[in-house]
Parts: structure tokens; C-alpha cells; sequence
């Protein structure tokens, strides 16, 4: 007997200065978020940055099921139009940027499923004209290693996703949501007013994109899981003719 093919994920590779494994620079993702996908029934695929004024974006992200735009460093100030960045940036990398910022795009007008996690929100907000926050104050104010609850928006796709009303989210970033960008909505905020989740009312494809990290809790917390799960069900439902 066949087994079925799982929905194939896309997860645009993080750039590391080095390994505990290897010799030199690597790209990676995170353990847990693969495990994450792989437990709701998806084939987790990491994908090669590339320069998108060189390579077709598009054509390469359309082969894929879905994606999912992963957490990671900093988006460069400038993607955004600040003039100046902040001491506290960090990990910046331009072809990084370029890619993720492509993906994002060529996601939402292709109507492909998409779950967006932390700097994955982040890229979509810019993508889509927001700006972002450079530094949320230092120790005390940023949120580093804080689990809390944050509630959802009743009758969001968010809320439909996590079949919840509220989720403890395990939050690790420096940087928060400024203004959003065109056509967001906000469908959860933190007791401190920062952006939890986002989603686009209308998006031609499934969509929701959340500042925490699910895959931090995943594997013992249904509601975090299932956000991979809604993700890989979008996959995995049919869709129109592909470029």
C-alpha cells in the first residue's frame, strides 16, 4: 500500500556563521520547527537563499505546497525606511533580507498558504508597507525569553487555526511592529500593546503570521501545534493552476 505524499513545506534557510557540526558556514533551521511541521503531516523543505534579481522567486516557491517564513535575524533598517539603525540591530544580511522579502511577496499574490513566524511577521509587515520598531527598550521591555498569554481576536483565522481564545506564547525578540502595513489587521496584542499575530482579510490563500515562537512549545502544547497543523491542512487542500 502507498502512503500518501506529504504537503511539501518550504522554509527558507537561515544563514550561520558556523556549526557544532560542521566546518564552516551553514544554513539551518531550527530543529524544533521542522519537527513541528513533520508532526502535523508535512514534508519540511529548506530552501537556498538567493538573490532575487538573478533567480525567478516565483517559479521556485510555486513547486511547494506552502511555506513558512521562519524566525531569524534582523531585516536591515533601511527595508523599512528608517535612516539611521539602532545599536541593538543585529544579524543582518541583505541577501537574507532580499529573499525573504521576495518570498513574502510572491507568496501572498500566488495565494499559497503561509504561517510567518516572528521575523517571518516581520517580513510580511514590510513587504506589505509597514515598518517596524528597531528596539523595544532593553532588558524589561523587550521580550527575551518570556513565555506569557496573549488572547486572540474571536473569529480570526488565527483563532480557527489555534482553536483557542488565547495562547501562551514563548517569545524571543527585540523588535516589534510599528505601523502596519497595508491591508494587515491585528488579531492579537500583548498586555504592552506589542503586535502578536497578524492576518490579511482577503489574502487569496490561507495566511496568518504570529510574533511568538510556536515551535518553542509545540510538542506539548496542542494550541501552538496546531498552527502547523492549519498550515500543512492549507497545503494539502487543492489549488489552482500553478506558473
Amino acid at each position: 500500500m502507498t502512503t500518501p505524499a506529504r504537503p511539501l513545506i518550504a522554509v527558507p534557510a537561515r544563514f550561520a556563521a558556523s556549526t557544532s557540526a560542521l566546518r564552516s558556514a551553514a544554513e539551518v533551521n531550527a530543529r524544533a520547527l521542522v519537527e513541528a511541521v513533520w508532526r502535523a503531516g508535512g514534508e519540511p523543505a529548506t530552501i537556498h537563499p538567493t538573490d532575487p534579481a538573478h533567480t525567478d522567486v516565483a517559479s521556485r516557491i510555486a513547486r511547494f505546497d506552502g511555506v513558512l517564513l521562519p524566525g531569524g535575524g534582523d531585516l536591515a533598517p533601511h527595508r523599512y525606511g528608517a535612516a539611521a539603525s539602532h545599536d541593538s540591530v543585529y544579524d543582518v544580511d541583505d541577501l537574507q533580507d532580499a529573499f525573504d522579502l521576495a518570498v513574502a511577496r510572491h507568496v501572498l499574490d500566488l495565494g499559497m498558504p503561509l504561517l510567518a513566524i516572528c521575523r517571518g511577521l516581520q517580513v510580511v509587515n514590510v513587504a506589505l508597507g509597514g515598518t517596524l520598531h528597531q528596539d523595544m527598550g532593553g532588558p524589561g521591555s523587550e521580550h527575551r525569553h518570556v513565555v506569557h498569554p496573549v488572547p486572540i481576536r474571536p473569529g480570526s483565522l488565527l483563532e480557527s487555526a489555534v482553536e483557542a481564545g488565547k495562547v501562551e506564547a514563548s517569545c524571543y525578540h527585540h523588535q516589534r511592529v510599528d505601523r502596519t502595513g497595508t491591508g494587515l489587521t491585528v488579531t492579537s496584542r500583548a498586555a504592552d500593546g506589542t503586535v502578536e499575530a497578524l492576518e490579511l482579510p482577503g489574502a487569496k490563500g490561507w495566511f496568518t503570521a504570529v510574533q511568538w515562537h510556536p515551535e518553542d512549545t509545540a510538542h506539548r502544547d496542542e494550541a501552538n501545534q496546531n498552527l502547523f497543523d492549519a498550515l500543512v491542512r492549507a497545503a494539502d487542500a487543492p489549488r489552482g493552476p500553478r506558473p
